[in-house]
C-alpha cells in the first residue's frame, strides 16, 4: 500500500504498532488508542498519534482503509470486567465501521480470534465448525457476524484476520504488555535473566507461534486485495511449550528449569493446542509466513545476545 490515508484502532498496542510503523513509510497513518494497554512510545514519528476510544464520536475515519484492532485481547481481560468487554470488542467495532461507512470508507481489516476453533491439533479451516466457551471468544465472533452484515448489507470489503499466537519480543513492541505478552516473549526474557519460566500443567499444551512481521504483511494483503469474509494467519507449524523452553534456553546460552504449576484457566475453557490452515489466505493473496520459529526464537533472544 502507498498513498493512502490509513486509520489503525489499537494503533499503540503490539501488533497495532508493527502495523502502523510499517505502513506510515509510504502512507499517512493515523494511531488511535485509549492507552488501555498500548503505549504511543511504541510508534515512530511519522504516525499521527490520537488518544481516543473506539466508542467515541467524532473519529477520524475519513479514511481510505481501516484496520480494527483495538479490542480486550485476551480470556483474562475480558473475564475481569465483561461489560466492558462486550463494549469494546462488539460495540466499539461497530461504531468505528459506522462512521467509517458514512465517511466513505469502504475497507475495513479487522482482528478476530483463532481462539474459536478450540483445541485443535490439526490444521483448522475457516469453515470448520466453531463454538465458543469464553466471553471473549463471543465478542470476537460477534465481530464477524457484524461484519458480515456491513458486507452483505452496504457492500464494504471486510476481512476478519484470525491470529494464531503472535510473538516478537519485548525487544520489539511486547514490553509494555507484561503478564499479556505471548510466552515466547515472557520466557525469554525469564531465561534470560536466570528466572524459571512458569507453564502451565504439563508443558505439552501447543501453539502455531506467528510472528509479528508476517502477520503485518497479512493485514496489509487484506487491504490491498480487498477481501471480504474470514482467514487465518498463522503457520501450520504448532510447537510445544517444552520445546519453546528448550529452544531458548540453547539460543541464549542458558539453563534454566521451567516451574510447572497449575493451570489458573478451567480445563473447560482453556485452549491446548491450536493450529492454523492458512491455504485461505494464501489462495487469496499469495501470503505464506517467511520467519520460520527458529529464525522467530532467534530474534526474540537477539536483544539479550547482543
Amino acid at each position: 500500500m502507498n498513498g493512502r490515508r490509513i486509520l489503525v484502532t489499537g494503533g499503540a498496542g503490539f501488533i497495532g504498532s508493527n502495523l502502523a510503523n510499517h505502513l506510515a513509510r509510504e502512507n499517512d497513518v493515523i494511531a488511535l488508542d485509549d492507552c488501555y494497554l498500548g503505549t504511543p512510545e511504541n510508534l515512530d514519528d511519522d504516525v499521527e498519534f490520537r488518544n481516543a476510544s473506539v466508542l467515541d464520536e467524532d473519529l477520524p475515519t475519513d479514511v481510505d482503509c481501516v484496520f480494527h484492532l483495538a479490542a480486550l485481547s485476551s480470556y483474562a481481560m475480558h473475564e475481569d470486567d465483561p461489560t466492558t468487554g462486550v463494549r469494546v470488542n462488539v460495540e466499539g467495532f461497530v461504531n468505528t465501521v459506522e462512521q467509517a461507512r458514512e465517511d466513505g470508507c469502504d475497507t475495513v481489516v479487522y482482528a478476530s480470534t483463532s481462539s474459536i476453533y478450540g483445541n485443535r491439533t490439526e490444521p483448522s479451516p475457516e469453515d470448520m465448525d466453531v463454538e465458543v466457551n469464553t466471553g471473549y471468544e463471543a465478542s470476537k465472533l460477534a465481530r464477524e457476524r457484524y461484519a458480515e452484515y456491513f458486507a452483505n448489507h452496504y457492500g464494504m470489503s471486510m476481512a476478519g484476520m484470525r491470529f494464531f499466537s503472535v510473538y516478537q519480543g519485548y525487544g520489539g513492541a511486547e514490553g509494555h504488555k507484561g503478564e499479556y505478552a505471548n510466552i515466547i516473549a515472557q520466557f525469554a526474557d525469564d531465561i534470560a535473566n536466570g528466572r524459571s519460566p512458569k507453564i502451565y500443567g504439563d508443558g505439552t499444551q501447543t501453539r502455531d507461534f506467528t510472528h509479528v512481521d508476517d502477520v503485518v504483511r497479512g493485514l496489509e494483503l487484506a487491504a490491498e486485495h480487498e477481501l471480504t469474509g474470514v482467514y487465518n494467519l498463522g503457520t501450520g507449524e504448532p510447537y510445544d511449550f517444552d520445546t519453546v523452553v528448550e529452544l531458548l534456553n540453547a539460543e541464549l546460552d542458558a539453563d534454566v528449569e521451567p516451574e510447572y504449576v497449575e493451570n489458573p484457566i478451567p480445563d473447560s475453557v482453556y485452549v491446548h493446542d491450536t493450529c492454523a490452515d492458512p491455504s485461505k489466505i494464501n489462495e487469496a493473496t499469495g501470503w505464506e509466513p517467511r520467519i520460520d520459529f527458529r529464525e522467530g526464537i532467534e530474534r526474540v533472544c537477539a536483544p539479550y545476545t547482543s
